[in-house]
Parts: C-alpha cells; sequence; structure tokens
C-alpha cells in the first residue's frame, strides 16, 4: 500500500456531508433524533465508525427527553487504510450508510448479509 493520504478535517466533513446527501430521502424523513459528528481518533483501534443510542426499531412510548443518538465517522482511522482520495469517499460512504443502518436496528450481521 502507498502512504497513507491526508485528508483535512474540513474536507472529511465535506465527505460526510455528502455522504448523508446520498441516503434517500425517504430514510432521512423517519431519522429522528440522531447527529451525525466527525471524530479524528477512536476509542478502540481499527474503528471506523460507531453509532451509539437506541435504534429506531426498539424505541417506544417511553421514548421522549432523551439526548440525540451519536453517529461518529473517525476521520485517521478512514485515512489510514485508504492511499487514494477516491477510496476515502468511497470508505465515508460505506461508513456513513454502515452507521445509519444501526440507527434503523439493522445488525452487524445483517449488513454483512447484505453486503455492507
Amino acid at each position: 500500500m502507498a502512504d497513507v493520504i491526508e485528508v483535512s478535517r474540513e474536507k472529511f466533513e465535506e465527505l460526510v456531508a455528502e455522504a448523508l446527501d446520498t441516503i434517500p430521502p425517504e430514510l432521512t424523513k423517519v431519522m429522528d433524533n440522531v447527529v451525525v459528528v466527525v471524530v479524528d481518533d477512536p476509542p478502540e483501534p481499527d474503528l471506523l465508525g460507531l453509532y451509539t443510542g437506541i435504534p429506531l426499531t426498539e424505541r417506544g412510548d417511553w421514548y421522549a427527553g432523551v439526548l440525540p443518538d451519536r453517529i461518529e465517522i473517525y476521520r485517521n482511522s478512514i485515512c489510514a487504510i485508504c492511499d487514494t482520495e477516491d477510496h476515502v469517499v468511497e470508505e465515508v460512504q460505506i461508513t456513513v450508510v454502515h452507521e445509519i443502518a444501526h440507527h434503523f436496528g439493522i445488525s452487524d450481521e445483517r449488513l454483512h448479509e447484505l453486503g455492507w
């Protein structure tokens, strides 16, 4: 693999925003109480992204007044596995979709079955 690609935080945030823009409107309409943020480094090695919260499929009548779910996209981890900016764009897209799927209650196992 060639040298690790460097992507500025500002550019990386733009890539995450662009990835979010590709989510179909029928899905973004039902996304609820979730924030997506760029974080430089993950809490543990090898994580590209992390969803923390209560998936939509597990929310009931009791769900009110809680802090937003959080999707973190890890800039340095993604850049570390990529050798071109196009590869970074692709990994950001995959990671954003993967973490949003968790917001919808889709497990890692099911995502792998679906090719993600």
